[in-house]
């Protein structure tokens, strides 16, 4: 089991990583779909992985 701060600290990473996939994909929409679609989903996976870590989080406390 993480301590709650290491989960807080991977929460926060994985924040950032959506968001900066998201925006990746964002920019790159006009010019290459495929790889903004692979982007969007890279985001999305880091968005359930983020929410799976949040419920522990909670749980724990």
């Amino acid at each position: 089991m993480k301590t709650a701060e290491q989960l807080e600290a991977r929460i926060q990473e994985l924040g950032k990583q959506m968001a900066d996939y998201s925006r990746q994909a964002v920019e790159i929409r006009g010019q290459d779909r495929q790889q903004s679609r692979l982007l969007m989903r890279q985001a999305y996976e880091a968005s359930k992985h983020c929410q799976v870590l949040i419920a522990e989080l909670l749980r724990n406390q």
